[in-house]
């Protein structure tokens, strides 16, 4: 009889073992996965900003590239109005933030 009962003692902690881990994978994949492909995307679409895209900054700005430096872009806005901003700050292209941050087909 005691026997059996640290037999189901040890079953249950490869259970829970299996558990947690079948935890981690999911987490992973529907967590820690996106955000590397998102993050991916985003550094290869600020690499490929050339002079005269319309961009979105991450602070909601809408301009035209007039300049890219090694690390920042100047944009242009109406009236002629240029800022410096760091290349960090490019959220994605305006035909883009149009659609509501979809990509364009």
């Amino acid at each position: 009889m005691t026997y059996s009962i640290i037999l189901q003692a040890q079953g249950s902690g490869w259970q829970s073992m299996i558990f947690m881990l079948l935890i981690v994978v999911i987490f992973y994949f529907f967590m820690i996965r996106p955000q590397q492909k998102k993050a991916k995307d985003q550094k290869k679409f600020v690499e490929e900003v050339k002079k005269g895209d319309l961009v979105v900054t991450i602070g909601g700005a809408h301009g035209r590239v007039a300049e890219i430096e090694d690390d920042a872009f100047i944009l242009e806005f109406e009236r002629g109005a240029r800022i410096k901003y760091s290349k960090s700050a490019i959220s994605m292209e305006s035909s883009k933030a149009a659609q509501g941050g979809k990509k364009a087909s």
